[in-house]
């Protein structure tokens, strides 16, 4: 599918700032971000005006301001970043970038000119990650796009200028395919409960890859199936399956490459389309913003259109999304109840607003015997959900990795946090341990796996490592360690801090690490 059409605007190289290039295609607002002006020294205009305007205002280098440049015909819009000290990180630009453009949109730009910084200091990528702060700060919600085209776009082009006129092409290459990646896990996990009900979503995606891709996608709908294959995800679709627009889907999404492929990733996101706790449901208002609950869905989905426009040659590549309403009524699942899961495990239903990992367990189990029949190399199995209040109460609004023992000797977890942190995708990392494993074990004779406790996550010590002990041990994960015949690199990330909450924009984390880590840096 074209790109053009999962961007919010389009993004056009400028080569120069002086006023004929400006006139010329009717530029009219330049947006400096950088963190001392070094940057403009390509253009003497701006250069003299800045050194104007701090002559008289010793707030220039540390607040947003807008003002008119007379030499070369048009406003400027300046954002610093400000002072840099050990504890900030590269997201600074990306946050500058979104002033910026916040600002010049009020000021009545129609087409602006983006100013990119250099490198500074130890943020090598702080012209890739303002570019994408200013691109997230321009998306327009899908539901908007739909209802409202004449609002479909903020700025229908954006002028991108940076000093190093060799690096532009390069750059905005990589841009458009984060972006293209972002811009669809934003549309997914941003959709209301009714606009991505789980038909819906499985309808975008067949759309947003086409039938004729480099990723092929697959859906399943027939509860006999979910019944037979995935047990878990069907006892949480119970519910919602009796209205036929919330009835659930299971997506798969496969790139395969053209060479012999020397690994494979696996990724399986929650895709809770709106989460009322089902039985055990969501009281005292805490219920409103749960149609983000399929944000870790989204970001598989995301990941997949950067697989698409990248086309590795020797990475193979699963997403699955997990698509289900935890609806209330009289087919709900109930505390209590005893499923198998697919694995073969009896499990006993401790509280059903647990229901992310019942979501996921059994496609991850799937995902599982595939690599392990299929001896695929060197596999690395991953869930992706906005799973745990607890995460939000430990690290905020960054992501957590939790690795099992084959992961976790491979570095991965601290790899995926330092190359997150690069472009602003931050990543706390979080060590399983033996009472994780323990707290899930089962409690009574004839159980072997206890789902959750009744308390809320935020109330349950190491209540975001748990659930990624529940889901190894659920789908045989558990015996896929270091010492096994067949071991299997595991990695739980648990978003519900950097997924975006309503109603700011969702981020489409963890497109952009996952990208980082295990495709761009392959």
């Amino acid at each position: 599918m074209g790109i053009e059409r999962y961007l919010p605007c389009l993004l056009q190289p400028v080569t120069s700032l002086e006023r004929v290039a400006l006139e010329r295609d009717h530029y009219d607002t330049i947006c400096v971000i950088d963190g001392g002006a070094a940057e403009l020294a390509s253009s003497p205009p701006l250069a003299t005006l800045f050194g104007r305007q701090r002559s008289f205002d010793a707030a220039f280098e540390s607040e947003l301001s807008c003002f008119r440049c007379e030499e070369l015909g048009c406003r400027v819009v300046f954002s610093p970043v400000g002072e840099l000290g050990d504890f900030d990180d590269v997201r600074r630009f990306a946050e500058a970038a979104e002033a910026a453009f916040g600002r010049a949109i009020k000021a009545g730009a129609i087409k602006p000119v983006l100013l990119l910084p250099n490198a500074v200091g130890r943020f090598e990528d702080a012209a890739l990650v303002a570019l994408l702060g200013a691109l997230h700060k321009l998306y327009v919600p899908l539901q908007l796009r739909e209802d409202v085209p004449e609002k479909s776009h903020r700025f229908r082009s954006v002028g991108v200028y940076h000093p190093d006129v060799a690096q532009v092409k390069g750059l905005l290459r990589t841009v458009q395919t984060l972006e293209a990646g972002r811009f669809v896990a934003r549309d997914i996990g941003g959709g209301d409960p009714e606009r991505m009900a789980p038909p819906r979503v499985a309808k975008y995606v067949l759309d947003a890859f086409g039938s004729g891709g480099p990723v092929r996608v697959s859906v399943i709908e027939n509860p006999g199936v979910f019944e037979r294959e995935y047990p878990l995800f069907q006892a949480v679709n119970r519910a919602a399956g009796t209205v036929e627009r919330h009835s659930g889907r299971i997506i798969f999404l496969e790139y395969k490459p053209p060479n012999a492929a020397r690994k494979t990733l696996g990724l399986v996101g929650k895709g809770v389309t709106y989460d009322t706790g089902g039985a055990d449901i969501k009281a005292g208002g805490v219920m409103a913003g749960m149609s983000r609950d399929k944000c870790g869905a989204a970001a598989v989905a995301g990941f997949m259109k950067v697989v698409e426009q990248l086309q590795p040659t020797d990475i193979h590549v699963i997403g699955v999304m997990c698509m289900v309403r935890n609806s209330v009524g009289e087919e709900c699942y109930v505390s209590d109840e005893m499923i198998t899961s697919r694995a073969g495990v009896r499990i006993r239903v401790g509280n059903t607003d647990a229901e992310g990992r019942m979501a996921m367990a059994d496609a991850l189990c799937q995902m599982k015997e595939r690599f392990v029949s299929e001896r695929v190399p060197d596999p690395h199995l991953f869930t992706i959900a906005t799973l745990t209040g607890h995460a939000v109460l430990a690290v905020g609004n960054s992501a957590i990795v939790m690795d099992n023992g084959p992961a976790r000797a491979a570095d991965h977890g601290l790899r995926l946090q330092r190359e997150g942190e690069k472009v602003g995708d931050p990543f706390e990392v979080s060590v399983l341990r033996k009472e994780d494993f323990d707290f899930h074990k089962g409690k009574a004779y004839g159980e072997d796996v206890l789902q959750a406790n009744n308390l809320p996550s935020s109330r349950t010590p190491r209540g975001h490592q748990g659930p990624a002990a529940f889901l190894m041990m659920a789908t045989g994960l558990d015996k896929c360690g270091l010492k096994s015949s067949n071991p299997i690199k595991y990695s739980h990330l648990d978003i519900a801090g950097s997924a975006g909450d309503v109603p700011d924009t969702p981020t489409g984390s963890p497109v952009l690490a996952l990208a980082r880590t295990h495709l761009l840096g392959a």
